[in-house]
């Protein structure tokens, strides 16, 4: 018999049977994906209105990625708190958290007029969008065994849908309506629709809460490192890899202004590359299931930097499209590689911090990117050394996890389908 993977809230109140990978649990992340991809916009909104709120404020390209930046930073300093909500409360109270901050800050960010106004509201844009990644991902890992991985990865796609969906929307709004009417228009639709699946989400958990994880099997992966130690390589490793990832994620707008094509064209060099991004996002999980994090992560990091490369060369339209779809394929299982390293190779008590600190550093690597490119763009006037930057951070990923490839042992602890529960 399977053991209910939650605990009841209340002694004596026990809910309704649930069953580790069962229709209800599929019913549970198909409405965490939808939450996550409509909460995500906030990460995507900022990269299509950059040229245009420049050119509003008269500011350099620097300075209009500072919200970026920000942006960036809230949502990984937000994931920590809300995954401290998570274990304390449950996933809704820190989902309803987000969604306040969420519809307010859009708001806020459109009635901006200056720009440390609009920078500042992206910062809450952040905090508002983060209950959407790693609070999601930790709490869908609690609704199945056998396909953890797989679970893990499709939640972690709902950025990489909204990433695809959000950007030509944002560039529609724009031109049609403004910048300033747009972002009113996200916080106010975001609000709304996602309050209406977080009650549907909340009404399928009934009084589930937190994993107890009493009983959990040892890690299956040993790495021959203390936990800490492992974590600060595994934060620098999501640092080096997101400052690279961060370039073309973060500034294909703008470059193709640059070069001539128009922002709508980078909009939708963004949106394809998100797309593809959902390809390989979702199966790097069943790529984990048969090889391992470590082995994935590797993969995904040459894959990321051998596509960088092709940026330095090539800058027709045709050719944009074409790298920008490889970037995506080749880039999107990096991220929640890390968590399922995590799970393989630390105790499971420890799993979610360890997951929240890695993620945050990831975060840190993405908003440093796209501001070190913006500052390299405007010391250069080219993006040709940013490219070159993110190679650069791209080989130190690349040689931290080689290092803990060469570390992992042959005879690791087997523990079943999937990663460590």
């Amino acid at each position: 018999m399977v053991l209910p993977v939650h605990a009841p809230n209340h002694p004596g109140q026990t809910p309704a049977s649930f069953t580790p990978d069962s229709r209800q649990a599929w019913v549970r992340l198909v409405l965490a994906l939808v939450i996550g991809s409509i909460g995500a916009v906030g990460m995507w909104a900022v990269v299509v209105v950059i040229p245009i709120v420049q050119a509003e404020f008269a500011a350099t390209r620097g300075a209009v990625s500072l919200a970026f930046t920000l942006m960036m930073f809230g949502f990984g300093l937000g994931g920590v708190i809300a995954g401290k909500i998570t274990d304390r409360f449950g996933i809704v109270p820190a989902m309803a958290i987000s969604i306040a901050f969420l519809g307010v800050a859009n708001v806020l960010a459109g009635l901006s007029g200056q720009l440390w106004q609009f920078v500042a509201a992206y910062f809450f844009i952040g905090l508002g969008t983060s209950a959407t990644f790693a609070p999601l991902m930790a709490e869908a890992s609690h609704w199945f065994e056998r396909y953890r991985g797989l679970a893990v990865t499709i939640v972690a796609s709902g950025n990489y849908v909204a990433g695809a969906m959000w950007p030509p929307i944002v560039s529609w709004g724009t031109q049609e309506i403004g910048w300033r009417y747009t972002h009113i228009g996200i916080g106010l639709v975001c609000a709304g629709l996602m309050s209406v699946l977080v009650l549907i989400l909340r009404a399928q958990m009934g009084r589930d809460t937190v994993h107890d994880h009493a009983n959990a099997p040892p890690p299956r992966v040993d790495l021959r490192l203390s936990t800490n130690t492992l974590t600060v390589l595994l934060s620098i490793a999501s640092i080096s890899c997101c400052v690279a990832m961060a370039m073309p994620q973060v500034h294909i707008v703008a470059y193709c202004g640059d070069l001539g094509y128009g922002v709508a064209r980078g909009a939708e060099m963004l949106s394809l590359m998100m797309g593809c991004g959902i390809v390989s996002r979702i199966g790097s999980g069943y790529l984990a299931d048969k090889i391992g994090g470590i082995r994935t992560l590797l993969v995904g990091s040459l894959a990321q930097g051998f596509a960088l490369v092709f940026y330095l060369f090539f800058d027709s339209l045709t050719s944009l499209y074409l790298i920008s779809a490889m970037f995506g394929l080749f880039q999107g299982g990096i991220v929640p590689s890390y968590a399922i390293i995590v799970r393989e190779a630390m105790p499971a008590s420890e799993a979610a911090t360890r997951v929240g600190i890695v993620i945050f550093a990831s975060v840190f690597g993405m908003s440093f990117g796209g501001w070190v490119s913006g500052v390299i763009f405007d010391a250069t006037g080219s993006y040709a050394a940013a490219f070159a930057n993110g190679v650069a951070w791209n080989a130190l990923n690349i040689g931290i996890v080689v290092l803990l490839l060469i570390r992992a042992r042959t005879g690791s602890v087997e523990t079943g389908p999937g990663f460590a529960t």
